[in-house]
């Protein structure tokens, strides 16, 4: 885990981004963020 400022939330997962809440400007699922890594990560 890596601290961060201004309400950034990002998931990477052996260096890809899995999820940004920069980008979609809310938090994850949680089930589906957790599915999602073990599937493989990103897609």
């Amino acid at each position: 885990m890596i601290r961060s400022s201004g309400g950034v939330f990002e998931v990477t997962a052996d260096g890809k981004l899995v999820y940004s809440k920069r980008a979609t400007g809310e938090f994850p699922d949680e089930d589906a963020l957790v599915k999602r890594l073990a599937e493989g990560g990103a897609k």
